[in-house]
């Protein structure tokens, strides 16, 4: 059994439904890292979604991971095959007998804390927006608040990537008995390296998923209100997703077909080099890795002020618009480009807050030192 001051190392389970986007990202990255440091670590993914991308990046990192990758079919929404999954995760983790526990986002958060309480295994849960983003007057909102609030004393720690995530959290759920933490997401070292602006770079780049709380659909909106304004602005969109037909859709209405390119899922710093400036749309986020990549790589952007992106952007906020309106993303992209110098001088400042607080070695370190901490309160 792991206790605080064991040299032995940790056996680390960690679980999470969807392999795709940011959540799997910080997963990769906490798990190399945890490898690194001597650590027996596992993965636990559902196997309906993700497709070839997931199972390309779980391939390259299962070789590091002693307690291996393993998939079992999670279904999103609440389904009734969900006891099944649970079953199935319940003797994974009694084959595995893993020390900590550790959940990723609403489901498999629910699926790691409905295990019993142990002398020997910490239940760890980090929300990644999930349940939070639903407001309380929907009905979704209600029932994830409920849920939540059932298993929130059944968490023995609380890692949180943002005090956005931590102060919603216990606004619409209430204040943890457990261990709580804010750990902020980090990036590896050679992500600070510059990005080349391509020749065949469009004003603005979208680099991230097409879904609604991402807001693809907004920044369409407010090319199509500049482009009418006399500003033939420009734009690239980099990802996919459930929108992608939605936003095809409505780039052809507004007569947006010449201006708007698609290029796909690509790596984010590809899809960075595809644009002047990029633009983070986002409706609602916890702390969105697009937004740390970016500033790391010093690459010139404007963001919707929501959830954690202001503690990503510290005192450098003037490149922040309020959400879910279009003329103001309009006239933040506006005054970005034609500003070009002040753009360039806010995105490097913001490179050097990056570096000194948003490290994948402070994430992982910040992640261990909450799991020590947690064992030392049994």
């Amino acid at each position: 059994m792991a206790t605080a001051s064991s040299e032995s190392p940790l056996r680390i389970l960690h679980a999470v439904r969807a392999p795709v986007g940011g959540i799997i990202r910080h997963i990769l990255d906490l798990a190399n890292g945890q490898a690194d440091r001597g650590h027996l670590v596992g993965i636990v993914a559902d196997s309906l979604t993700g497709g070839e991308r997931a199972d390309t990046a779980l391939a390259e990192i299962a070789p590091r991971l002693k307690l291996g990758v393993h998939r079992i079919p999670i279904h999103r929404e609440p389904h009734p095959t969900d006891l099944l999954a649970w079953m199935q995760f319940g003797t994974l983790v009694r084959k595995l007998k893993p020390d900590v526990l550790h959940g990723h986002g609403a489901k498999a958060g629910a699926f790691v804390r409905m295990k019993g309480a142990s002398t020997g295994t910490i239940r760890v849960y980090t929300p990644h927006g999930g349940s939070l983003h639903y407001p309380l007057s929907t009905v979704k909102g209600v029932l994830y608040s409920r849920l939540e609030r059932a298993l929130m004393n059944r968490t023995d720690l609380f890692l949180f990537e943002s005090a956005f995530a931590q102060n919603t959290y216990q606004r619409i759920v209430g204040t943890p008995t457990g261990v709580v933490k804010c750990v902020f997401n980090g990036v590896t070292a050679n992500e600070f390296d510059p990005i080349a602006t391509a020749e065949d770079a469009t004003d603005v780049a979208y680099v991230g998923e097409f879904r609604d709380i991402k807001g693809t659909d907004l920044l369409i909106d407010a090319v199509a209100r500049l482009r009418a304004d006399g500003k033939p602005i420009t734009l690239t969109l980099a990802g996919d997703g459930e929108e992608t037909a939605n936003l095809k859709a409505q780039i052809q209405r507004l007569g947006l077909g010449d201006a708007v390119r698609f290029i796909g899922h690509v790596k984010a710093r590809y899809g960075f080099s595809k644009g002047r400036l990029l633009v983070v749309p986002s409706r609602g986020d916890s702390m969105p890795y697009v937004v740390i990549e970016a500033a790391a790589a010093g690459v010139p952007m404007v963001a919707a002020n929501v959830g954690g992106i202001p503690e990503i952007f510290g005192p450098y906020t003037d490149a922040l618009f309020a959400p879910n309106i279009v003329g103001a993303m309009a006239d933040a992209i506006e005054t970005a480009l034609d500003e070009p110098a002040a753009a360039a001088e806010r995105a490097k400042s913001l490179r050097e807050r990056i570096f000194q607080h948003f490290s994948q070695k402070a994430m992982v370190e910040g992640v261990m030192a909450g799991y020590r901490e947690t064992f030392a309160k049994r």
